[in-house]
């Protein structure tokens, strides 16, 4: 075999490999490809789920229709023969109550952006009043032997906490060409913008809220510097920030009372409650050997803590000034209480503002001071 036999054989097996390159390379690239859609439909899947668990579920085929006839009949139209299903019976009796699907979504937008509510106790009722009696003193429990006699225990007394309750209402408008277009995600946006509003106006009856035809805010409630055992059922206990004009010389000092002035008990689960004003004087505080008091969450969606202790934003909180109470310090599960009827009520009004249609929704709220001892207040005092 000459040297021209073997460069042409050397040639062709040379070209062999090429060629089963390109094919292994042209089959990793299908491979790859097939792999990618795959990859693709199961994150299209996912995020269906994903979609699907964001939403409240319904209970059914009945649900679901309640919704669509209460949303593109009523709410779209103004056709009431579609929500027979939905309690609330007329108008004049302020309304429709909207499917519990539909009252899920705001009640969750309002515990995400109602600061108070967000950590105080809430109660459901199926009546405008609500009724609780606290245990305010006397010993109903003790220690004996096995065999010895029961003596008897104090007679334990009780108040009863009657939150104040008014009204809270809110009238979102939409244009009736929004209405109009099947591809307005009415329910949506109707819940959303009854949340924001009944949120602002809960924000300021929860904090300073006067107790007539509304909330009875915490800060409305009587003062004194009395300590826990010696204080009436329904005061708060202050303290004094040491200057009338300010945090005083020694703020850390004061902040530091505030937190132990209040039973252990309390404590877990307690949060400082101030606006953003306070809270921007509060980051500049620092301890005699430089470190700050106040840290930023560690993880993306803890709260910011104050001593240790979460840090709530309520811009309805008073700013800083003589005789102010700007900061409270309390565990607010144990030491407010809001009280609502749990359907929130529509009524349909397109035509007062036309060629706008107003949606007028209704709810009952109360909210009072359940116990005294778990929210303490620092004031702003020499």
């Amino acid at each position: 075999m000459d040297d021209t036999t073997l460069s042409t054989s050397d040639t062709a097996d040379q070209l062999d490999a090429s060629f089963d390159i390109v094919a292994r390379q042209d089959k990793t690239e299908q491979d790859i490809s097939s792999l990618r859609s795959d990859v693709d439909e199961v994150k299209a899947r996912l995020d269906k789920v994903a979609k699907a668990a964001a939403r409240p579920a319904l209970s059914g085929t009945s649900a679901s229709a309640e919704v669509k006839g209460f949303v593109d009949g009523y709410l779209r139209h103004g056709r009431e023969h579609e929500i027979k299903s939905v309690s609330g019976q007329t108008p004049a009796d302020g309304g429709y109550a909207v499917p519990q699907e539909i009252d899920a979504v705001i009640a969750r937008e309002l515990t995400e952006i109602s600061p108070i509510r967000a950590i105080s106790q809430v109660v459901q009722t199926g009546s405008a009043g609500y009724r609780k009696l606290v245990s305010t003193g006397g010993t109903a429990s003790g220690w004996v032997s096995e065999t010895a006699a029961r003596p008897e225990t104090d007679t334990p007394q009780f108040s009863e906490i009657a939150p104040p309750t008014g009204e809270l209402y809110a009238n979102p408008a939409a244009s009736q060409a929004m209405l109009d277009d099947a591809a307005f995600d009415l329910e949506s946006w109707l819940a959303s913008e009854i949340a924001m509003e009944f949120a602002r106006a809960e924000g300021a009856a929860f904090v300073s809220g006067s107790g007539s035809d509304q909330p009875a805010g915490f800060l409305s409630a009587p003062t004194s510097t009395a300590e826990d055992s010696a204080r009436a059922f329904g005061t708060l206990q202050y303290i004094g920030s040491g200057d009338d004009a300010g945090l005083g010389s020694n703020p850390e000092i004061s902040l530091i009372d505030l937190v132990h002035t209040m039973k252990s008990g309390h404590r877990q689960g307690a949060s400082f409650v101030m606006n953003s004003s306070t809270l921007a004087e509060v980051r500049k505080l620092k301890t005699t050997d430089g470190a700050f008091l106040w840290q930023p969450g560690l993880v993306d969606g803890q709260p910011d803590r104050l001593l240790g202790y979460p840090v709530v934003e309520a811009e309805d909180m008073p700013d800083i000034a003589t005789g102010a109470f700007p900061i409270a310090f309390g565990n607010f599960r144990h030491g407010y209480l809001i009280a609502e009827r749990s359907a929130t009520q529509i009524l349909r009004d397109p035509f007062t503002n036309k060629p706008f249609v107003h949606f007028y929704a209704t709810k009952r709220v109360g909210g009072g001071v359940l116990d005294s001892a778990a929210i303490k207040l620092l004031k702003i005092e020499s």
